[in-house]
C-alpha cells in the first residue's frame, strides 16, 4: 500500500477509536466556555501588527493523530497561529488557526505549495475552533460537544505533500469577539491573510513561490468563493493557482430560509449573533424583534458547536424568537437595513481570475443546490474559469444528510482536482454546458 494511502487509512482508524480529550485549566487561562478553558494564546493582545498577514504570535501545536516515523511524525508538525487581519469595518483584527508543515515530500513540479483551508460551520464557542480541533478532535465535557470534523480533509491534503494553513475565522477561538459567522469579508480576508501568516512563519517551507490553492466546503466554500473573488483587490501579492468552494452559501437571504426549522436552525442565531457583532447599529433593529426565548437563544447558541446546535435547536422555528411570531427571513425583509447587510454578503458579483472547483449536492435543501448553481451561472457569465460539478445523490430524506453526503462523498475528488492545479495543470472550465447542467 503506498505511504500516502497508509497515512490516511492509518489516521482514519485512529480517528474511529479516539479517546476522549479533556482541556486542563491553568492559572494563565481565563475564558471558560461550556467548561472548557480556551488557552491563553487565543487572547489577542491590546495591539497589533500593521501588515496583513502578520504574526501575532506562534505555539508549537500538538496533534492528536499524529504517528513516528523515521522521516519525522506523521502526518506533519504544527504551529498553532495568531495574525492580523483586517474585519468588514476596515478595522485590525487579530485571527488564530494552524499551519502544518507535511512530513511526506511535494511529489509535483516546484516548491511544496500550500493550501489554505477554511473549516465548515463549526458553531460560535471559542472551544469549537478547526486549530483546537487539531489538538482535541472530540471534546465531550457533558457540557459541549466538540468535533474536529476537518482534521480529515487537512490529512487529506498533507497527504500528498501539501502545506495546510487552516484559519478560525474572526472571532473564533479569538476570545475578544463573538465570531462573525458567514460574514463575507471577513471570511475571505481570513483565508487570504492565513496565506500571509503561513509565508512569514520561521521554518516553513512554503514562500512566494509556492503555488497555493483554496479549500472549503459549506461556511468554508462561501469563504473560499469569497477569497477568490477578493483576492486581486485585497490581496494582489497572492497568486491563486485553484480554489475549491463547496456548497457555498452565496445567497443568505435564500439559505436563511432554508435553515430555518431544519436539523441545523441553530445557525441562524449564529448569523444573526455575527451581524450584529459586525455592525452593532443592527443590534436594536434585532432587539426590537426578539422576545424573551429569542434573546436567551442567541445567547445561549453564542456558546455552542454544531452538535450542541444541533441537540438543542433542532428543526426549531424562529418564529418562536420573535415578538409577533415571525420568521427571521419575514423580520429582514420588513427592516432595510437587515436587508441590506444580507444583500452586502452576496457572493456572485465579481469573477473570480483563477480556476475554481464549485461544487454542489442537487439534492442540498439546508445550503441550497439552487442558489449555490446560481453563483456558478453568475461567474460563467462574468467569464470566470469555473468547474461546475452537480454531485448526483438522492433525497435522504433529513436536509442536514443532504448537506454533508456531498461533503464526503466529493472530497477525494475534491482534493485531486486542487492538486493537478497546484501540480501547474490548468483548468478546463465546463461553463458552456451550463445549460444542460442539474
Amino acid at each position: 500500500m503506498p505511504v500516502r494511502v497508509r497515512l490516511l487509512a492509518t489516521a482514519l482508524a485512529a480517528a474511529a477509536c479516539l479517546c476522549l480529550q479533556t482541556l486542563q485549566a491553568t492559572a494563565s487561562q481565563a475564558e471558560v466556555s461550556r467548561g472548557v478553558t480556551i488557552p491563553a494564546f487565543y487572547d489577542p493582545p491590546a495591539t497589533l501588527p500593521t501588515a496583513d498577514g502578520a504574526l501575532v504570535r506562534t505555539e508549537a501545536l500538538p496533534l492528536a493523530l499524529s504517528l513516528p516515523s523515521l522521516p519525522g511524525p506523521l502526518p506533519g508538525r504544527a504551529t498553532r497561529l495568531m495574525y492580523k487581519s483586517t474585519d468588514s469595518a476596515g478595522d485590525p483584527v487579530a485571527v488564530t488557526g494552524a499551519y502544518i508543515e507535511p512530513t511526506l515530500p511535494w511529489l509535483g513540479p516546484g516548491a511544496r505549495p500550500l493550501v489554505a483551508l477554511a473549516p465548515g460551520t463549526m458553531g460560535q464557542g471559542d472551544q469549537c475552533a478547526a486549530s483546537m480541533g487539531l489538538q482535541y478532535p472530540l471534546i465531550l465535557n457533558g457540557q459541549t460537544v466538540s468535533v474536529g470534523y476537518e482534521d480529515l480533509s487537512i490529512y487529506r491534503l498533507l497527504a500528498e505533500g501539501v502545506a495546510v494553513v487552516v484559519t478560525d475565522y474572526v472571532g473564533l477561538g479569538a476570545t475578544d469577539r463573538l465570531h462573525t459567522y458567514v460574514n463575507r469579508l471577513d471570511g475571505a480576508h481570513a483565508v487570504l491573510d492565513a496565506v500571509r501568516a503561513a509565508r512569514n512563519l520561521p521554518g516553513a517551507s512554503v514562500t512566494a513561490a509556492s503555488r497555493v490553492g483554496l479549500f472549503g466546503y459549506s461556511q468554508g466554500g462561501g469563504a473560499t468563493a469569497a477569497a477568490a473573488e477578493l483576492q486581486p483587490a485585497y490581496a494582489p501579492d497572492i497568486t491563486l493557482s485553484g480554489t475549491y468552494a463547496g456548497a457555498p452559501p452565496a445567497d443568505l437571504t435564500a439559505v436563511t430560509a432554508a435553515i430555518d426549522g431544519s436539523d441545523l436552525a441553530g445557525a441562524l442565531g449564529w448569523a444573526v449573533n455575527g451581524f450584529v457583532q459586525s455592525d452593532p447599529a443592527l443590534k436594536p433593529i434585532v432587539d426590537a424583534h426578539l422576545g424573551a426565548a429569542g434573546r436567551a437563544a442567541l445567547a445561549d447558541l453564542s456558546t455552542m458547536c454544531v452538535a450542541d446546535a444541533l441537540l438543542a435547536y433542532g428543526s426549531q422555528h424562529s418564529s418562536a424568537w420573535t415578538n409577533d411570531g415571525g420568521s427571521i427571513s419575514e423580520v429582514v425583509a420588513e427592516e432595510p437595513a437587515l436587508k441590506a447587510f444580507l444583500d452586502e454578503q452576496r457572493i456572485g458579483r465579481t469573477a473570480p481570475v483563477s480556476p475554481v472547483r464549485l461544487a454542489t449536492g442537487v439534492s442540498d435543501d439546508l445550503v441550497p443546490h439552487a442558489q449555490a448553481r446560481r453563483l456558478a451561472v453568475d461567474w460563467c457569465g462574468e467569464g470566470a474559469n469555473v468547474t461546475y460539478v452537480p454531485v448526483l445523490l438522492p433525497d435522504a430524506g433529513r436536509a442536514l444528510l443532504n448537506h454533508f453526503e456531498p461533503l464526503l462523498t466529493d472530497q477525494g475528488d475534491a482534493v485531486a482536482w486542487l492538486t493537478a492545479r497546484l501540480s501547474g495543470i490548468p483548468a478546463v472550465s465546463n461553463c458552456w454546458s451550463m445549460p444542460v447542467q442539474p
